[in-house]
């Protein structure tokens, strides 16, 4: 475990330093997240302008699904999408041979090699709205900490889903259309699961699990939700990362490397 920790600190202090020198992207990254924002606060804000509720969610509870939405969008950006993205490369261009031939497990290298500063705005914006919804809302510090849990199994299962896709480019080698869809899906994270009709929610929850992504951590720090739900969410992020692992050695049984 140490030695992967030493791994992990060389390989983002160089990705950093790589990032750091377009810094006038950093400053445009925070300027996109901030009118993705505005735009996703104002689209919330149509659905209550007139008085209308989501059931069992308030404005303010709604403003916290909206901000783990963003969350979860910060670390997409900064840790799943510069890795993840890279394996059809990988694939295509042969350098997956360089990747397997290291003394380090190749889904660990592949899933932290590198990260992206531009998703941290996104990552500050989400926790500002927690914090802000949560103070109206009267959220005292201990359900602050005990949402880390179902938040940490959400971001699990988000990047299950998101390496399982990755490693279908071995058959597939242009899956880029696939993550899209899969992105598309997790929009539906943005407002909580009560918005959508009956038939929506159970295709959000038992077949893309977005509800365990957004909704149901907002549901356990607002003291709205089951004990089972957060086992169910624990559980769920538990298989999901069994079988990411298991179908990327089963995958890699169908590469032939590059110089075969």
């Amino acid at each position: 475990m140490q030695r992967y920790l030493k791994v992990l600190r060389l390989f983002w202090s160089a990705a950093i330093a790589a990032e750091m020198e377009y810094r006038i992207n950093f400053i445009i990254a925070t300027f996109s997240s901030l009118g993705n924002l505005i735009g996703s606060i104002f689209g919330l804000f149509l659905f209550y302008r007139t008085g209308y509720t989501f059931t069992g969610w308030s404005w303010e509870a709604a403003l916290v699904v909206l901000g783990i939405f963003t969350l979860l969008q910060g670390f997409s950006a900064t840790f799943l999408a510069p890795n993840l993205n890279r394996i059809v490369r990988h694939v295509q261009e042969g350098t997956l041979d360089f990747v397997l031939l290291k003394p380090i497990r190749s889904q660990f290298w592949l899933s932290i090699h590198t990260l992206s500063p531009w998703g941290i705005p996104d990552l500050i914006f989400g926790v500002l709205i927690i914090g802000y919804a949560g103070t109206k809302l009267n959220v005292s510090i201990d359900q602050y900490l005990l949402t880390i849990f179902p938040l940490g199994c959400g971001l699990v299962i988000l990047y299950s889903l998101w390496f399982i896709l990755g490693s279908t480019s071995i058959w597939f080698v242009k899956i880029y259309n696939v993550t899209e869809v899969l992105k598309g899906f997790l929009e539906a994270g943005r407002y909580p699961i009560t918005a959508y009709p009956a038939a929506y929610r159970l295709f959000f929850t038992f077949l893309v699990p977005v509800a365990f992504l957004t909704t149901v951590p907002a549901q356990f720090m607002l003291g709205q939700i089951q004990f089972t739900w957060l086992l169910g969410g624990g559980f769920l992020a538990v298989v999901l990362f069994f079988i990411s692992t298991q179908f990327w050695r089963f995958a890699l049984r169908f590469y032939t490397s590059a110089s075969s």
